[in-house]
């Protein structure tokens, strides 16, 4: 008995550990003379810096995304990455003359990550001091020290799951779709429904819990509370008969966008509350933040149980907060920084229309 009050006492602790701001999502290379030896514009003959391709291939193993900002002409620079077999590797790559700080900032806001999870690599103190003062959040990174790149703590990621080692390819797939999005011409829901969706939301099993501590510290826009969770602690939860701890996926015919989503409940008698929902950012637009939020409604209004939950509002997670309050919740306790929710039952919408969706209890 006191060794489950223990990890019950030690997960509520830790539980409130804000996310960590440390760990780098996408690392922005330069090009010349620091990708590879040499300046394409004097010399097409550039070669490529010792390791690179190891050194590039390891990051996105690791589900580190990577990009460019480069003043170079563009046309010839994606030649020579082709040339090298390396072109794949770079999502939203910025090759024009334009200052650097705007060309990270747009690769942030392509890739729909917080500017402060970007590194910038380049060889120039002026470039990188030019970043520094425009970005001040963004890491930037001397292009002598890309040979220790891989053991910077920031590069390495507790754990590698399936969804890191296809990270890049699905941003690929979004890139793909969005593109056919913006060729449509019909309403967002008649898109949205040629795409096929598949969304399913189950109970977490062992299997899911490397992930599902990844989503908690990569997930800081989409996410209720901010909060970080552990292996253990998701383990604790998961086997807990007080807790809920569910897990959700989404793919249509493009492909996977991996395990995107994630709920935690505590669960009594009377209610049961929300501790924490998060989804990923490349969902945000699919609507499927209301499926998992209308499952809870339905479920408890089932059960005779009143549907609590739990966030902390800040500028980074409004759209949250904005999703609680058109899925029915209102403000009724308010402890610091942490705001309690209730929701009203009584009109609950129908899932989409546009999307498959299968849940497992």
């Amino acid at each position: 008995m006191m060794n489950q009050i223990s990890s019950v006492q030690s997960a509520q602790t830790c539980a409130h550990k804000p996310a960590s701001d440390n760990a780098i999502k996408c690392v922005v290379w330069d090009l010349d003379n620091t990708l590879w030896h040499g300046v394409l514009s004097e010399d097409s003959k550039v070669t490529l810096r010792r390791n690179m391709p190891e050194i590039i291939k390891s990051l996105d193993r690791r589900g580190i995304l990577q990009s460019i900002a480069s003043k170079n002409d563009h046309d010839l620079a994606m030649a020579k990455l082709e040339e090298f077999g390396l072109d794949e590797y770079f999502l939203y790559p910025q090759i024009n003359w334009d200052p650097k700080s705007s060309a990270v900032a747009a690769i942030a806001q392509a890739i729909n990550i917080g500017i402060d999870t970007l590194a910038f690599i380049d060889d120039q103190p002026f470039e990188r001091e030019e970043v520094k003062f425009s970005q001040p959040a963004v890491r930037c990174i001397d292009a002598t020290q890309i040979d220790d790149l891989l053991e910077m703590p920031e590069l390495q990621p507790r754990f590698i799951t399936k969804d890191s080692e296809i990270r890049r390819r699905m941003y690929q797939s979004d890139i793909r779709r969005n593109g056919v999005e913006n060729q449509f011409s019909g309403t967002k829901e008649e898109f949205l429904a040629t795409l096929g969706m598949s969304f399913k939301m189950a109970p977490a099993g062992e299997e899911d819990l490397k992930r599902a501590e990844e989503l908690t510290v990569r997930t800081h826009q989409l996410n209720t509370t901010g909060y970080t969770y552990s292996y253990q602690e998701l383990d604790f939860f998961r086997t807990s008969p007080n807790h809920k701890l569910l897990v959700a996926s989404l793919d249509d015919k493009y492909g996977t966008y991996g395990k995107i989503g994630l709920t935690l409940l505590e669960c009594n008698q009377e209610a049961w509350t929300i501790k924490l929902l998060l989804m990923s950012c490349r969902v945000m637009s699919r609507g499927v933040g209301s499926i998992m939020i209308n499952y809870l409604r339905l479920e408890t209004r089932n059960k005779g149980l009143r549907l609590l939950a739990e966030i902390i509002p800040n500028e980074r997670n409004r759209m949250m907060y904005i999703t609680y309050k058109f899925a029915q919740f209102k403000e009724i306790e308010k402890q610091g920084d942490l705001v309690i929710l209730e929701n009203d039952q009584s009109q609950i919408q129908d899932y989409p229309d546009y999307v498959k969706v299968e849940i497992s209890s």
